[in-house]
């Protein structure tokens, strides 16, 4: 029998892996079981540059959040925010703006319960149990009715979540109902995972066949499939980029991982 840590909520099936929990363990967290660790270790092994995917995720995250705050953007809606790690949306955004408003939606139930305690204290920043598929209920979910003013903009993000919707989810449908939610001069941030660029396909083949063990595959889409997501939205400089090569803090180093280019980053504006 699986023993069931005291921080994890009653009513997780401890003997399946969560998408969640396994991005907890490649970022280096503690919030994950046995089965989320086992499961990364397969995906590490068919492709061990994962973290720094992570890594870089995380850093495009945090670059947007700036770009959107210093187009003096003060709410931000974070869908599929995963567990808490150190430089989150809400620190980044109210470092920038101290008055910043977070609403976090995930769906996995450590990852809420864990936000929640993470955010405790923090009256500009909560987390929402719900799921991307429904994006009504985000909407429509008393925390983001609470904390959000959707007559004026919103950092939208959508970072790594995107690619754990099927074509059967119709996931253009879902960032269209978003989108027609958003005031004008919102912002979209996308990340999605590619096997474009690079030369490890095999190893991404194998990460997806890892994910199949989940509830939600890993589904990899080009930069012309990414594009119908930003339908409504005008794509800034650089475009739909590797994620090394959005808005770089510093130039990209050449000896940087190429694990990282099947990740693909693009923001939009909405008009």
């Amino acid at each position: 029998m699986t023993d069931r840590p005291s921080w994890a909520p009653q009513g997780i099936d401890l003997t399946v892996p969560s998408v969640s929990r396994i991005y907890d363990y490649f970022l280096g967290g503690s919030h994950n079981f046995e089965v989320d660790r086992e499961a990364a270790r397969l995906a590490l092994e068919v492709m061990p540059g994962i973290p720094k995917i992570g890594q870089a995720n995380r850093a495009v995250m945090r670059r947007a959040v700036r770009f959107a705050a210093d187009r003096g953007i003060t709410q931000f809606l974070d869908i599929g925010s995963g567990i808490p790690t150190f430089g989150n949306v809400h620190e980044v955004a109210q470092a920038a703006s101290p008055g910043a408003r977070v609403v976090y939606v995930d769906n996995d139930p450590v990852a809420v319960a864990h936000s929640r305690a993470v955010l405790d204290g923090n009256d500009n920043a909560t987390i929402a149990a719900a799921d991307l598929r429904d994006p009504l209920s985000i909407l429509d979910s008393p925390e983001t009715k609470a904390m959000l003013d959707l007559d004026k903009p919103v950092a939208l993000l959508l970072v790594a979540v995107l690619h754990f919707l099927t074509d059967a989810d119709d996931p253009c449908a879902v960032v269209a109902t978003l989108r027609d939610a958003l005031a004008p001069g919102s912002v979209l941030v996308v990340t999605h995972a590619t096997l474009e660029g690079g030369s490890m396909s095999d190893g991404q083949r194998g990460v997806q066949a890892v994910y199949q063990r989940t509830t939600t595959p890993l589904i990899m889409r080009t930069r012309a499939e990414l594009e119908p997501f930003f339908d409504g939205f005008d794509i800034v400089d650089p475009g739909i980029v590797p994620l090394p090569f959005w808005r770089p803090d510093t130039p990209v180093n050449e000896d940087d991982d190429p694990a990282m280019l099947h990740g693909l980053a693009g923001v939009g504006l909405k008009a």
